[in-house]
């Protein structure tokens, strides 16, 4: 599927180790700063789309950021950062559309639940800006294997862990892209920005 002019585009955000892997094999990911990391890549947004299974944990922390700071800092061994800050306040005020086939309601006000991928589909052809696509895995490989990955950027880590689970697995055809920009940061980490090919020519096109 292809957008138009002035549709949305779905930025899509994973930190991963530099063999590949979003968690390590006994499920850790210590090498993480901060989640906040990946909605500082962009601009204003329109929505945050992400899967079912991580809403639960994510809707959790983000509210204690605001809500209950005491508790984040027992979580996670330190004061939340102030990009957390900025980034729970976002959230709060922020749609999120959580795809899901299991859950029925979201206790977040800004939250609700979307039974089927089309209805993702329609809301990015909306106009609009940007959607982060906070992920997880299974949420952005199934968007990819739809064509609603506009942009995907991957904020990776000088780790190596050997195994664990893999940033994208599962994928039902084979898909170029193209890579747009690579920024060193901090840390010696890197962001690696990359576009499906079609989407890439029309920006070239469109430049």
């Amino acid at each position: 599927m292809s957008t138009t002019p002035s549709s949305r585009t779905f930025t899509a955000v994973l930190q991963v180790t530099l063999d590949g892997f979003i968690l390590g094999p006994e499920g850790e990911v210590d090498w993480v700063d901060s989640w906040a990391d990946g909605l500082n890549l962009l601009g204003e947004v329109d929505a945050f789309v992400l899967g079912g299974g991580m809403f639960p944990d994510y809707e959790e922390f983000w509210t204690a950021v605001t809500d209950d700071p005491a508790s984040v800092t027992e979580w996670i061994g330190r004061e939340p950062y102030e990009r957390e800050i900025s980034y729970a306040r976002v959230a709060a005020a922020t749609p999120h559309l959580v795809l899901s086939t299991t859950l029925t309601k979201a206790t977040w006000p800004s939250a609700r639940i979307v039974g089927g991928i089309g209805e993702l589909a329609a809301f990015r052809e909306q106009p609009g800006n940007p959607v982060y696509v906070v992920g997880g895995p299974g949420l952005v490989t199934s968007l990819l294997d739809h064509g609603l990955v506009d942009e995907l950027r991957l904020i990776v880590h000088p780790i190596l862990v050997g195994a664990g689970t893999p940033f994208l697995s599962g994928l039902t055809e084979r898909r170029a892209l193209a890579l747009v920009a690579a920024e060193p940061t901090e840390a010696g980490r890197v962001v690696l920005t990359y576009r499906p090919v079609a989407v890439a020519a029309a920006a070239a096109t469109a430049g």
